[in-house]
């Protein structure tokens, strides 16, 4: 039996922000582990990195880098941590951060609120990195004059410590950020980004938004294929508002959660049409249970990642979900689940 549906009560006693930096606090007195054995049929590979499963940990919930060896330890085959940026910030007014509880989904206008890139650096520094892959997810900051010299500045910073860096120009909740997914400042920004490469250096992948026109997939994979991106993740929060039970649905902010479920799969499905597979995709938004997670797979992602359904279904979700998908890969009489990625996409 699963204690989560237990205590989610009490924690949603709590303001959703207030639980969460409990949540973190408690994580950091939990007594290491080692992530757990998953079996060979779950390994995979992209841009060069074993991942030992594909279900993994979305930026946002380990902002500051505390915990990612606790969260590896819980199950998840990779942790991204961030969104990190140069300088220290607040971040926007609270409250900012809203259960959505009918709808089993979250608003957030949190608004990149971290404590910079040094904090982290400090404690990523001094990790053990063969406990597992741990990615750093940077944005600039909201005040900065320069925010193309803001990622680069990141990409410098933080490579020594990362095994990818993703750059996230896909937030809603900083002014004029995803204006960076058109095509001139797309190309300005990973033109500044390809000359903050090193050779030996980690792997790049960049995060974009669900809520994109008719062709900019398709701009955006050009370009980034044209400056050596790695791997693109699909996708972040979204502004759109489908149907929504909540008193907290009519909040100002990005939603995650199972409403974006169907809205993600699609973006994916354009993303992996745009690429044909000439790029791996990462899905990320509305993923709660190894049928979501397989979709994803099938549809062409090559690893997923989550985060809001763990508030509604409790930190033993990545293990779950990656049993799930080892038994559908045997199921299928696949020999690794690298094998389903894009069945779909090719009939």
């Amino acid at each position: 039996m699963h204690i989560y549906p237990l205590i989610r009560p009490l924690i949603f006693r709590l303001d959703a922000e207030r639980a969460h930096r409990a949540t973190v606090a408690a994580l950091k007195w939990m007594p290491k582990r080692r992530p757990p054995q998953f079996p060979a049929s779950l390994t995979t590979s992209i841009a060069g990195l074993g991942f030992p499963s594909p279900v993994g940990l979305a930026a946002g919930f380990d902002k500051d880098g505390e915990v990612p060896d606790k969260m590896l330890g819980l199950g998840f085959g990779f942790v991204e941590v961030g969104t990190l940026t140069p300088l220290p910030q607040a971040g926007n007014p609270r409250p900012r951060l809203f259960r959505l509880t009918e709808d089993r989904a979250v608003i957030n206008r949190l608004g990149f609120n971290n404590r910079g890139q040094a904090d982290a650096l400090a404690r990523l520094a001094g990790r053990d990195r063969s406990r597992g892959i741990v990615g750093v997810n940077i944005g600039a900051n909201k005040d900065s004059a320069d925010r193309i010299a803001d990622y680069a500045a990141g990409v410098r910073a933080m490579a020594p410590v990362a095994d990818y860096l993703t750059i996230n120009i896909s937030s809603p909740n900083t002014p004029g950020l995803r204006q960076l997914q058109d095509e001139g400042a797309l190309r300005a920004l990973l033109g500044a980004i390809a000359e903050q490469r090193t050779v030996g250096g980690p792997p790049m992948f960049l995060k974009v938004a669900p809520d994109l026109g008719e062709g900019e997939p398709d701009q955006i994979v050009r370009i980034a294929m044209q400056h050596g991106i790695d791997a693109i993740i699909v996708a972040n929060t979204t502004v759109s508002r489908p149907m929504l039970r909540s008193r907290h649905a009519g909040e100002t902010g990005g939603l995650s959660g199972e409403p974006l479920r169907g809205l993600a799969l699609d973006a994916l499905r354009r993303f992996r049409s745009a690429s044909g597979a000439a790029i791996p995709l990462i899905a990320a938004g509305g993923i709660g249970s190894a049928e979501d997670a397989w979709a994803r797979i099938r549809a062409g992602a090559s690893l997923v990642q989550l985060y809001s359904a763990m508030i509604y279904e409790g930190p033993g979700l990545a293990q779950r979900i990656s049993k799930g998908l080892a038994d559908k890969v045997a199921r299928e009489g696949m020999a690794s689940i690298a094998d389903a990625v894009g069945v779909d996409a090719s009939r």
